[in-house]
């Protein structure tokens, strides 16, 4: 990984949820260390404090289920452009949220960064649901189920979230560690132009060849990739604090694998911390085990590996 300066920036955003604790999760990073944490793995670490949303606009939907699309629409427009002017600065984002709505925002303006730079950007998306509703499809109204169909430029968010500058390309976009998909949802992803590897393939055949695979089609272009890790990823038993949590998710090691695989790479731009909710934890203990996850992914390893040297 490269030691790009790291800018953290804390989201505090619940609008997305009906479950109240998210706005609490960039403070929870902050005590778990993740900033001593980087620093201590030789980086320079800049905490800019919290991202304010725009000013909320009057809008609604004919949808009687979404609640909060002002706040969420107004979230969106900050952070594209807080997400824009990180990368511009040549430093890594680091987004400490908040609830996964926050994505629709950070995603998109990390792309419009790396479209200036002629660098096209993947999406590993690390979550238990593929967030693919569109504004009409959701039966739940909560907006941080719709993420990933907005970034992707899918239809039904014209004239309610800010026009997209960049579409991220599904193509371009990896999903793994899915088991809750609702049926529109399903829909979606059924032409196969999203890469998918739900919980049963991980099962199957591990999460190192297809993260493999993935991470070679990014390097054969010239790519870059953005992390976006949901807390509900993780099994329950080792990361309760959630809003969302779904049983059978990945093990402690197969997320840090995960991590140091993207270490290895050398790919990442960016980084989501999202869903964390400090109301539902056990002592902390799921702020700490995403901030270690964090520092796998920046470099932190148990033991150096020595270059194989081959007779």
């Amino acid at each position: 990984m490269s030691k790009l300066p790291i800018s953290l920036l804390g989201v505090p955003m619940q609008a997305g949820t009906k479950v109240k604790g998210c706005l609490m999760g960039p403070d929870a990073y902050r005590c778990a260390g993740l900033a001593e944490t980087l620093r201590d793995l030789g980086y320079e670490v800049v905490d800019r404090g919290n991202v304010a949303p725009k000013a909320s606009r009057t809008v609604t939907h004919s949808n009687p289920s979404i609640h909060a699309l002002p706040q969420v629409a107004g979230w969106i427009e900050g952070l594209q452009t807080a997400s824009y002017e990180i990368v511009r600065a040549g430093e890594m984002p680091v987004f400490m949220g908040g609830d996964h709505a926050l994505a629709a925002g950070t995603v998109p303006g990390v792309a419009r960064a790396m479209s200036e730079e002629e660098t096209p950007l993947f999406v590993l998306w690390l979550d238990a649901h593929p967030d693919l509703n569109d504004l009409d499809t959701t039966d739940s109204g909560n907006l941080h189920g719709t993420p990933m169909a907005y970034l992707t430029g899918q239809p039904g968010f014209e004239g309610f979230f800010p026009a997209l500058q960049v579409e991220v390309p599904p193509e371009n976009v990896c999903m793994m560690g899915l088991r809750s998909v609702d049926p529109s949802e399903r829909e979606v992803l059924r032409d196969g132009s999203f890469i998918v590897h739900d919980m049963r393939s991980l099962d199957e055949n591990g999460v190192v060849t297809p993260l493999r695979a993935f991470l070679e089609k990014v390097e054969g272009v010239g790519g870059r990739i953005y992390v976006s890790l949901d807390v509900d990823f993780l099994d329950p038993s080792i990361a309760p604090a959630v809003g969302t949590t779904v049983p059978g998710g990945a093990t402690f090691r197969e997320a840090h694998l995960i991590m140091e695989m993207l270490c290895d790479s050398g790919l990442v731009c960016a980084l989501d911390l999202v869903e964390l909710n400090p109301y539902l934890d056990e002592r902390g203990r799921t702020a700490r085990l995403m901030v270690d996850l964090a520092a796998s992914m920046m470099g932190r390893t148990v033991l150096d590996r020595p270059t194989r040297i081959t007779a």
